[in-house]
């Protein structure tokens, strides 16, 4: 069994790695209070992959880059959008016009996320997209006022599906939460799939959140696809694989691929149900010293290991800020997220990257398996690297945008 780290080492890592950040020095702000609202599913079937850990994050993000030794003031502030686009714009217009916060960050549920980027641009306020999919964040609906920070479908897609191909699984069946995020990750995948030789054999549309997926997965099952590709997340990614290891679909000789996959997932799932589906995803605990360095210290704070969603909430704020102290300000929404997009980006737990004119946040994405029982040698050991994708390699090309942002 592999030993945890002392925390005499993992207290000594975290406090080397926060002196390492850049943008941390003695400089003063004198720009006023910046109020920052982290804005997600605190209640449901996203809660586990970020929820109040988020919020969390997003204060740890403030603490490391010493806002408070630069003379800047910032308040951090949660709310539960319930998956529910209605909500999440009330609670987004009530900060703006009466809170007078100034940055919105993660909000997973495309839908919601996409009505919080119109909102965001109507003010002249800034959206630290972290927890949406959808790739038209930084396509046909990209904003001046909006990054899009840790993974889009387009990657998902391109990282799993043409894997998945490669490896001899050139036909699909999808199984998709009825939904934007949904159409999303579906629309981007199959386009991989054909383009990398392979056949889409048919798709079916279940409710979101969904609880019973049995007759979708005897659809499946009948169509005799090679794979079966899950386009939802979090509680109904769980559901379908518990039921299709019920119903024998992996048996019988068809495999899943989890185009949207949590470490929280696999820890719901077990080993044994989750072993062998390969997925994509832009952070693992248990890369290297600096992640499980600071995995140790959330773990110790919120009982379980962190997932990529809750690291990009901080990898975000992290450069929002160190924009905003560059610029001397958070007044301007636009102007503070093209300060972003020019500023080269670096924190100790994304490295190094950038951000492109479209908003979209630029580092390398991995393809990942799931361990056999056997090969886990820890808890939450529970992921192989099977490959990396190049960061110029596993966005969407500027030139297939159709983000008004781009020159063609």
């Amino acid at each position: 069994m592999r030993k945890w780290w002392p925390q005499s080492l993992v207290l000594a890592g975290c406090v080397l790695a926060a002196a390492l950040i850049p943008g941390i020095g003695n400089a003063q702000y004198r720009g006023g209070t910046i109020r920052i609202g982290v804005l997600n599913d605190q209640s449901g079937l996203y809660a586990d992959i970020a929820g109040t850990a988020s919020v969390w994050m997003a204060r740890k993000a403030v603490e490391d880059f010493g806002a408070a030794a630069k003379g800047m003031k910032v308040e951090i502030i949660g709310g539960d959008h319930q998956n529910k686009p209605d909500i999440g714009l009330s609670i987004a217009r009530q900060w703006f016009d009466v809170d007078k916060v100034d940055a919105i960050a993660d909000v997973p549920t495309s839908s919601v996320a996409l009505a919080i980027n119109e909102l965001t641009r109507d003010k002249n306020k800034v959206f630290l997209a972290v927890g949406p999919a959808t790739s038209d964040l930084t396509g046909k609906a990209c904003s001046p006022n909006t990054v899009h920070w840790i993974y889009d479908t387009w990657a998902l897609a391109n990282g799993t599906g043409n894997a998945i191909v490669k490896r001899g699984g050139d036909s699909w069946f999808f199984l998709t939460a009825d939904y934007a995020f949904g159409y999303a990750l579906e629309r981007d995948t199959e386009a991989v799939v054909v383009k990398s030789g392979g056949k889409v054999l048919g798709k079916v549309r279940h409710p979101f959140p969904g609880t019973d997926f049995s007759s979708f997965l005897l659809q499946a099952k009948a169509s005799k696809a090679k794979i079966i590709g899950l386009a939802n997340a979090g509680g109904d990614t769980i559901n379908s694989i518990k039921q299709a290891s019920e119903f024998g679909i992996v048996e019988g000789g068809q495999k899943l691929a989890g185009l949207l996959i949590f470490i929280n997932d696999i820890h719901a799932l077990g080993l044994k149900t989750a072993q062998g589906l390969i997925f994509t995803d832009p952070w693992y605990w248990d890369q290297n010293d600096t992640n499980r360095a600071f995995a140790r210290e959330y773990f110790a704070a919120l009982g379980r290991m962190p997932g990529y969603t809750v690291v990009g909430v901080y990898s975000a704020v992290i450069h929002y800020l160190r924009a905003v102290e560059a610029l001397g300000s958070h007044a301007d929404g636009k102007a503070v997220i093209a300060k972003m997009k020019e500023l080269p980006t670096e924190d100790r737990l994304m490295g190094k990257g950038y951000v492109r004119v479209d908003g979209r946040k630029i580092h390398p994405m991995y393809l990942f398996e799931v361990k056999t029982p056997e090969e886990s040698m820890a808890p939450w050991d529970y992921y192989k690297q099977l490959a990396t994708i190049p960061a110029e390699e596993a966005w969407r090309p500027l030139d297939q945008s159709e983000c008004p942002l781009v020159k063609k």
